[in-house]
């Protein structure tokens, strides 16, 4: 069968109400039909003969004047197409600018009907692009009721994110055969397109500064509606989310200490704080401790049963008490951990990317930086292979739109000091870690370096680099038993 020859179409005799969703009723077949508006023939079948560009986009032209007619009989069928659509999932330009019209009458408080979208677009001089007031009379007359205008909706948009993953589909085509660059970057692009189509995105990228104001003014109404309520995700520190309001989208967070300082427990504690006080899911990539050394810690520090009691076997009864206790809590978090060796940045961006789609991530930890791997071209130092990284996590969290926490090593600096404070200029191998960084925490415990300290069991969170407000250092208390920072309150 050649690209020309239409496979025959079951629906050919069943009118728009006839149609609903993939997703509510299965299709077997029906992909070629006549199209009634000069597009051609839509979704011939195809034996391998011809170019598949070559074929008309998926689209439901019935579905499409159903929706529109939907929505000029009933305001209601507006309220609930307007959540399933957007103008551009319509095939037709025309449908597009009609429902463009209608939205524009109904954000105005103004009836939608036949008669005011015509003088509307009459006003706007589009009156003749969409065929006429006589055509949206034909589009009252192609339903009965409004009242499945919302199954039509899905029907539309169902098709356009077919259309978006077939012009996804010929971008990443294109790139294969370009093989233009290196092909880590290649299959991450690649990646990036089926994951925008599978988040309904679009490809504009701009916005008129007016249209930003708004939404910058709604967040603002929503910040102060909650009344002081915590905006981001916790970190389990009262002081430290007073001063940040939580981990915000799109934020890289550095936590940065000399070795054995905490840095591994610090991050444990914020994962803690998201997934299992507040029920938000997290994700740990540890490159350093294993998954049962991690679980074995949260434990630890949950249920308030020592380290090293698990760790020797000395378990006492009323550690498992402690332990049943607090297992049915820990078990049901939504906090995934991954100790695959050797991760690549691709790798973590791949596997962000499915918890994104699967769980609604929160909130990214790596463990840490210096540990992984580029998995691109050599670079030419390990401090340009260390920018990079920081740079694409900074990229990831903006595109999945969660805080993103790094640790990282820091360079020998705070031991040529006298009171061994860490600053931020301290970051090992790179400043442009510091750079790309929305938030720098140091750590620092002065029982590391005196055993006999008057602080002992001290420690001090030092915001050294905050972008969006103040510095400031929190002093906590270091349970290390526990395998936990707690608020000093808690002691």
């Amino acid at each position: 069968m050649s690209i020309s020859e239409p496979l025959d179409d079951p629906w050919a005799d069943s009118g728009p109400s006839d149609r609903l969703p993939a997703s509510r009723q299965r299709r077997d077949g029906g992909r070629g039909r006549d199209d009634q508006h000069d597009r051609g023939q839509d979704n011939g079948a195809w034996d391998g003969g011809g170019s598949a560009f070559e074929r008309v986009p998926p689209q439901d032209l019935d579905a499409e004047q159903s929706v529109l007619g939907g929505m000029l009989l009933s305001k209601d069928a507006i309220a609930d197409v307007v959540e399933v659509l957007k103008g551009h999932d319509f095939y037709r330009p025309a449908h597009e600018t009609i429902y463009g019209s209608i939205l524009d009458l109904y954000a105005k408080g103004e009836p939608a009907d036949p008669i005011t979208v015509a003088a509307e677009l009459t006003k706007r001089g589009e009156i003749t692009k969409v065929g006429g007031a006589s055509y949206l009379h034909t589009l009252v007359q192609t339903v009965p009721t409004a009242a499945n205008a919302e199954y039509y909706a899905e029907i539309v948009h169902e098709r356009a994110v077919l259309r978006r993953l077939v012009e996804a589909g010929t971008r990443i085509t294109q790139m294969g055969y370009a093989a233009d660059g290196d092909v880590d970057e290649i299959v991450n692009s690649a990646q990036a397109e089926i994951y925008a189509v599978t988040e309904q995105r679009t490809t504009e990228d701009y916005l008129p500064l007016g249209d930003i104001m708004e939404g910058a003014l709604d967040e603002i109404e929503a910040i102060g509606s909650r009344s002081g309520e915590m905006t981001g995700v916790p970190t389990g520190f009262t002081d430290l989310d007073q001063l940040t309001n939580g981990l915000h989208p799109g934020q890289m967070i550095i936590i940065a200490a000399r070795p054995a300082m905490g840095k591994s427990t610090l991050a444990l504690d914020f994962a803690r704080a998201c997934s299992i006080k507040h029920n938000m899911p997290s994700v740990i990539f540890s490159l350093e401790m294993g998954r049962n050394e991690i679980a074995m810690r949260l434990l630890s520090a949950e249920a308030r049963v020592a380290l090293h009691h698990m760790r020797s076997g000395t378990m006492t009864d009323e550690d498992w008490t402690r332990l049943a206790r607090r297992m049915p809590d820990v078990s049901a978090a939504p906090l995934y951990i991954d100790d695959s060796p050797n991760l690549s940045m691709m790798e973590i961006r791949a596997k962000c990317r499915r918890l994104k789609q699967r769980a609604d991530l929160k909130l990214v930890v790596i463990d840490y930086l210096q540990l992984m791997q580029s998995g691109g071209k050599r670079s030419e130092s390990r401090q340009q292979e260390v920018s990079d990284m920081s740079r694409n996590l900074k990229l990831l969290a903006k595109e999945l739109e969660l805080p993103v926490i790094a640790l990282s090593q820091l360079n020998r600096g705070p031991e040529q000091r006298t009171d061994k404070k860490p600053m931020v200029s301290d970051l090992r191998e790179s400043g442009s870690i510091e750079q790309d960084a929305d938030m720098v925490i140091l750590l620092h415990r002065e029982d590391a370096y005196e055993k006999e300290s008057p602080r002992a069991g001290e420690a001090d969170i030092i915001v050294g680099k905050h972008r969006n407000g103040p510095t400031a250092t929190i002093t906590v208390a270091f349970q290390g038993h526990y395998s936990r920072f707690v608020d000093m309150a808690q002691t």
